[in-house]
């Protein structure tokens, strides 16, 4: 509940995948494979929450000049918005993703068939995962080097991805990522005619996703972390996705010695066992408010996180969004006209927007972007709305 209601949680595909594989795998007796998902999915955060583009999409589209990646502002980047105009003003509409529409078939124990095989096909391809022959091929780095550490192996891949044999790594990297030769040749062509630039300059995202490839292989070579172990390669893909968020928290041993090493200045890592006290303290200073107040919806008694006593989502919000307790102190609550206003001007919006050819509409260029999803009205036993604002949601459906 309270990590949906003060986080935008990036879902990685990563995530979603994972989710499918344990539809195969053995659950203790009395549960179906079935139940688990969907308690997984009944968990995953509904309201706030994004399924961020995958790495592979990103960094093909980047690498072929069609689309810059944002690295710097920590938040997912998503798909599917369809650009519209209204009265001389444009935005962008999302409607629920496929990703969406599927957790919200699992909360229901619904699987499709084609679900099955993906989750199936992932299982198999990380137990069939094999990456003895890359290792060979870069065993030679770190037999001169020998690291004995993460950070040593870290040190290792920013020399090599900042040296001076930009192509080499370029081709290398085109390689780790199974690239085709003659998409190779593409991108080379590209980073030759822009002059050969640093690979951060030319790729930033390639970059990041090349470097924390490298820090993976070179660490198995310098047998820092066993190869036999599958599990280590998808818990390094999570590092992908690091670049689109604020915080990043991961009751993972591996996580935890290897995201510190990526995060920028504005990126915080929380120890998962860290983040689900500082939810569970959240939980006990609200459980502590009247009935009266908790009938009226957390979106009522809790906009903003406490301002009083020691909490740590409040010392993250105080770190990432520096504004917030100006507008704790400044806002007013939307007397119930404003909120009809706001109610129609949305489904005018929803209704009469037109759509507009055009493709890649910046955050900057939006007047107003409209996100569609279904949520629960409540989340464990708490409610989100109050009843008279659950009873106008249901009056009005489609809003």
């Amino acid at each position: 509940m309270w990590l949906d209601h003060f986080f935008l949680t990036n879902i990685t595909p990563l995530f979603f995948i994972e989710t499918l594989a344990d539809l195969e795998k053995q659950v203790r007796a009395g549960r179906t494979p079935e139940e688990v998902v969907g308690n997984l999915a009944y968990k995953t955060p509904d309201m706030q929450s994004r399924p961020n583009v995958h790495h592979m999409t990103l960094v093909a589209a980047e690498l072929l000049g069609t689309f810059t990646v944002e690295m710097s502002l920590g938040r997912p980047i998503i798909s599917g918005g369809k650009a519209v105009m209204l009265e001389g003003k444009s935005g962008v509409i999302y409607q629920q993703t496929p990703e969406e529409e599927a957790f919200d078939r699992w909360n229901r124990g619904e699987f499709l068939d084609v679900e099955r095989l993906r989750a199936k096909a992932w299982r198999q391809a990380l137990s069939n995962f094999n990456c003895d022959a890359i290792c060979e091929r870069l065993k030679p780095w770190v037999s001169y080097t020998k690291p004995k550490t993460f950070l040593d192996v870290k040190r290792l891949v920013d020399s090599a991805v900042e040296g001076v044999e930009r192509e080499k790594v370029l081709r290398l990297g085109l390689s780790l990522l199974g690239v085709s030769p003659e998409a190779e040749e593409q991108v080379v062509a590209r980073w030759r005619g822009v002059g050969t630039p640093e690979l951060r300059r030319f790729a930033p995202y390639f970059t990041h996703v090349l470097s924390v490839d490298l820090l993976y292989y070179l660490a198995v070579a310098a047998n820092i972390i066993s190869r036999s172990k599958k599990s280590n390669r998808a818990d390094f893909a999570y590092v992908y996705y690091l670049p689109f968020c604020m915080v990043f928290t991961s009751s993972d041993k591996l996580h935890a010695e290897i995201v510190p090493l990526f995060l920028r200045t504005n990126q915080t890592f929380v120890k998962g066992a860290d983040f689900k006290d500082g939810l569970a303290r959240l939980d006990q200073h609200y459980s502590a408010l009247s009935e009266e107040t908790k009938q009226r919806g957390a979106f009522s008694f809790a906009k903003y996180p406490p301002t009083v006593g020691s909490f740590l989502v409040t010392d993250l919000w105080d770190t990432h969004l520096s504004r917030w307790r100006k507008h704790e102190t400044e806002s007013q609550p939307l007397t119930s006209d404003a909120e009809k206003n706001v109610v129609n001007h949305v489904n005018r919006l929803k209704h009469q927007s037109t759509p507009i050819d055009r493709q890649g509409l910046g955050v900057g260029e939006m007047d107003y972007m409209l996100i569609q999803r279904k949520v629960f009205a409540a989340k464990g036993k708490w409610r989100r709305f109050s009843t008279q604002q659950e009873k106008a949601m249901e009056d009005k459906a489609d809003t």
